[in-house]
């Protein structure tokens, strides 16, 4: 029986799971004009699990022998995940409605999804992440065919569920290993082991590779990145935005907080793997974005090539690295969820918003939602004085202080090439002519949404100095 102290640090994810619950409950007694209610319902709950979280913040605590832990790390990250969940809801209300799949599951799986994200960032048992990866896993699975009625979307989930099976299953492969290894799963008693311990370093490296694959996947990183492009472009254009950010997120956080903590002997061995797989992640991201016409797909690669740059954080490894990566990831959702907003926006009156050419003359009939999509290709550029441009420079920065001043290079050149295909947007919505009425899919709810997400853009980039120390404070208790 685990004390009742342990029940309450779990209260954030209970509260999700019992509110996720309740919509299914719910939602055949709302008719289907009174669907906002459910997701004004899914916002309280990401509110009170926020505040929940927010109170318990102050502790670094290890629950259920360990399989749990509540540290400011995992807090970071679970703010993270809160925000981006709730802009998500807002970007999805009047979505919804437009596409017709106005359904209340929709907001149920969010939620849930959202509790297996925080299950992973909290995990302290490589057995934990793996359930709560699995229960995100399945959250996604579905909500990537919501789109019933469209091929690409069943496509997009098929696609989704026969790869994301497949990495899984590696993933457990090399978990299964490490215990026949060290005969424990637990993240802190690996750590003890391998300290003191010279097990099989060949069984060791493997188990090693096969995590690096499991996790790879899910960040999107080559070439486990296959799946990427073809599930953004047919799934829902929200959760499109909610898998390139709050997945991305939870994936990194635990990348983080198992190889630091279970490999920090072997770092040498996984950290020339990672610079292969972090080169080769920004090379393919960058490059095969240039060529791309549908924005989905280019947003797609643009995803994959700042996996590249966030693993530079990782790679490095120290506090700066790490604290770097943090703030990378921080600041990647509010832009690139701003810049998916701008797609659903234009997702009505016979665009598809998909297409780059629908932008064409944006600033001529809606100049404000011209300059913030302007803003958020600035931001994912890295062009000052936007948050992306701070974001980068800390994590190339961290790459130049570990003595890896080349694997910055490669990323600056990089970046210099992405700013191609980021200002091609900018130049069709300023410099083209609009091919005819444009009727934006606008709403409050979406409003304020691109509201939060370019003013954290900007003033994260004018002043960038409390998120720092945030993301400072939070590392402490990963690594001194």
């Amino acid at each position: 029986m685990f004390p009742m102290t342990d029940i309450w640090l779990i209260l954030p994810e209970i509260m999700l799971i019992v509110y996720a619950c309740a919509i299914l409950v719910l939602e055949p007694f709302v008719s289907s004009s009174q669907k906002g209610i459910l997701a004004y319902f899914s916002l309280a709950a990401l509110a009170l699990a926020g505040f929940t979280s927010f109170r318990l913040s102050h502790l670094d605590y290890a629950a259920f022998s360990g399989m749990y832990l509540l540290d400011p790390y995992s807090s970071f990250f679970k703010f993270l995940l809160y925000i981006a969940a709730a802009l998500v809801v807002l970007l999805s209300m009047n979505y919804l409605k437009v596409q017709k799949i106005n359904i209340g599951e929709y907001y149920a799986f969010l939620l849930i999804a959202t509790a297996g994200m925080t299950v992973m960032v909290s995990g302290g048992d490589l057995i934990t992440i793996y359930l709560g990866l699995e229960l995100t896993s399945i959250c996604f699975y579905v909500l990537a065919g919501f789109r019933r009625y469209e091929e690409r979307s069943i496509e997009a989930s098929a696609k989704y569920f026969v790869l994301g099976s497949f990495s899984s299953g590696v993933l457990l492969y090399g978990i299964s290993i490490l215990y026949g290894l060290a005969g424990t799963t637990n993240l802190k008693d690996l750590s003890a082991f391998f300290a003191v311990s010279s097990p099989n370093s060949s069984a060791l490296i493997v188990a090693m590779v096969l995590l690096i694959v499991g996790f790879g996947f899910k960040v999107s990183a080559v070439p486990f990145h296959m799946w990427t492009p073809d599930v953004y472009e047919g799934a829902p254009t929200p959760i499109t935005a909610f898998l390139s950010v709050s997945s991305k997120a939870a994936s990194f956080a635990v990348f983080l907080r198992v190889f630091l903590s279970v490999f920090n002997g072997a770092q040498q061995d996984w950290q020339a793997i990672l610079i292969v797989v972090s080169v080769a992640t920004m090379g393919l991201g960058n490059l095969v974005a240039v060529a791309q016409e549908n924005i989905k797909r280019m947003l797609a690669y643009s995803s994959i090539a700042h996996a590249g740059y966030a693993m530079i954080g990782l790679i490095v490894g120290d506090k700066l690295g790490i604290y770097s990566l943090m703030l990378y990831l921080m600041i990647y959702s509010f832009m690139n969820l701003g810049a998916f907003g701008i797609v659903i926006l234009l997702q009505r009156g016979g665009m598809s918003g998909e297409s780059i050419n629908d932008f064409s003359g944006l600033s001529k009939k809606h100049p404000f939602y011209a300059l913030l999509m302007l803003v958020f290709m600035f931001s994912l550029a890295g062009l000052p004085p936007t948050a992306g441009f701070v974001a980068k420079f800390y994590v190339f920065m961290a790459a130049v202080n570990a003595h890896l001043a080349w694997l910055a290079v490669v990323g600056v050149i990089f970046s210099a090439i992405s700013a191609y295909f980021y200002l091609r947007i900018v130049m069709v919505m300023y410099m083209k002519e609009p091919a005819g009425e444009m009727k934006l899919a606008a709403s409050p709810a979406l409003s304020i949404a691109l509201l939060v997400a370019v003013a954290v853009v900007v003033l994260v980039g004018v002043f960038p100095g409390p998120l720092i120390d945030y993301a400072q404070t939070a590392i402490l208790s990963l690594r001194q």
